[in-house]
């Protein structure tokens, strides 16, 4: 595990936490995510107030990492995160794409997979060009060794910025950036994601300036609302106990089946083509995300994608709290600000994304809806992508959802070329 360095044991004796049993870390954690979402889901003024500034996933990151500063907890002794990231995050991965409706989404029109797939060209050559703009004037920048270059902590931008939190997990696993420098890759994966949503929720108000601009016609959008309004009213229902263990028996089952495969592949890889370490090909729980992501999106043909009415991805996304909440104790806050250059990086990064996907919408003259959403499909996900487009609609919320969750297939392969190409311009 990453992670989980080795450390002089006279430290860890003056650093002992005042919680060392997982069983109860563990419901410490949850009882954290619990009040969390029963406060992001109140009807009093201050939450709203509140929710309305601090993301949601933000305080799942930081209550644990307060947690872990203080010393009531300690990510380094615990063994959650191993258990989280190797059976909730593939699992997670899995129900995700499962809900994924290539019929639905085609529907969707050339115009707005077209935005979606931009935005994620944008995120994969946005992480190079910045970090090659922002190394040229700071050398320094793409200096480091080991879990310490700054490369492979950026890689785990890409994997939030392509698919979400399970793809930003893989890339740390993948890639094995140091806990310090991932802290910081946290604090400017929220600010410069929620600085970027803000701007889109401001012109969501009034994109007729925008779509004048760039003489784009919405009037298809509306056409399109009503169509997934009646395609999500199809498949919704009342989940039973039957459709529950059938949810969790698909997620985990593949989970499963991906660590057996893994098992063979990846010591296969190890030993016979050594070569291909540099591409953690060698990794195996690389292969268990790739076989997991890939299982997914196979069983989305078929008659399984339905479980997705009966809450899959509602069920993935408790998973991925599960394992966001782990990460969050491996964070130690003091190291957030050491390197205010990563926060240039940060935006330099959004800022060729916005770049990218403003020209390809001049060119195909796509409407600002297609824009917005297509580009928090990738930023945000799930979690904020549905908020973006009720904000121009609030029945076109599904159109999010469905982006967003091709998003997580796209992540991990994206978000790993990405950082492939980091790499190169860093030498490494």
């Amino acid at each position: 595990m990453v992670l989980l360095q080795s450390v002089n044991p006279d430290i860890m004796e003056e650093n002992i936490p005042l919680l060392t049993n997982d069983a109860v870390v563990f419901g410490l954690l949850m009882a954290i995510l619990a009040v969390i979402f029963a406060t992001s889901a109140s009807d009093r003024p201050f939450w709203k107030k509140f929710y309305g500034i601090v993301p949601t996933v933000l305080l799942c990151y930081f209550i644990p990492a307060l947690a872990n500063s203080f010393g009531l907890i300690s990510g380094e002794s615990s063994s959650l995160y191993q258990v989280a990231s190797r059976y909730l995050l593939p699992a997670s991965l899995v129900l995700f794409t499962i809900s994924i409706d290539i019929k639905g989404i085609l529907k969707l029109g050339p115009k707005a997979l077209t935005m979606f797939l931009a935005g994620t060209v944008g995120i994969m050559l946005g992480g190079p060009l910045a970090l090659l703009t922002v190394g040229t004037f700071f050398p320094d920048l793409l200096g480091g060794s080991g879990p310490d270059e700054v490369w492979r902590a950026l890689s785990t931008i890409a994997g939030s910025w392509i698919g979400g939190g399970a793809n930003q997990t893989a890339m740390l696993e993948v890639f094995g950036p140091s806990p310090e420098l991932f802290s910081q890759m946290i604090a400017v994966d929220v600010l410069v994601a929620n600085l970027w949503m803000a701007f889109l929720l401001y012109w969501a108000a009034k994109p007729e300036k925008i779509d004048k601009f760039f003489k784009a016609d919405s009037t298809k959008i509306y056409e399109l609302r009503d169509k997934i309004e009646e395609f999500r009213k199809g498949i919704m229902k009342i989940p039973t106990l039957s459709d529950t263990m059938i949810i969790l028996g698909v997620g985990f089952g593949v989970t499963g089946f991906s660590h057996l495969i893994a098992d063979y592949v990846a010591p296969f890889i190890s030993d016979n083509y050594p070569n291909l370490k540099q591409y953690s090909l060698d990794s195996a729980f690389f292969w268990i995300v790739v076989i997991a992501t890939t299982a997914g999106l196979l069983l989305s043909f078929t008659k399984v994608r339905k479980l997705e009415g009966a809450g899959a991805s509602r069920m993935g996304s408790v998973l991925l709290y599960v394992l966001v909440a782990t990460i969050g104790m491996q964070m130690d806050l003091g190291a957030v600000l050491d390197n205010p250059l990563l926060f240039v990086v940060g935006i330099v990064w959004m800022i060729f994304h916005i770049i990218i996907m403003l020209i390809v919408a001049f060119i195909i003259k796509a409407p600002f809806f297609y824009v917005a959403v297509g580009s928090q499909a990738n930023v945000g996900g799930a979690a904020s992508a549905p908020i973006v487009a009720a904000a121009f609609d609030a029945s076109l919320a599904p159109v999010g959802v469905l982006l967003a969750v091709l998003g997580y297939a796209a992540g991990t392969y994206g978000a790993y070329l990405c950082g492939l190409m980091m790499q190169a311009i860093s030498g490494g």
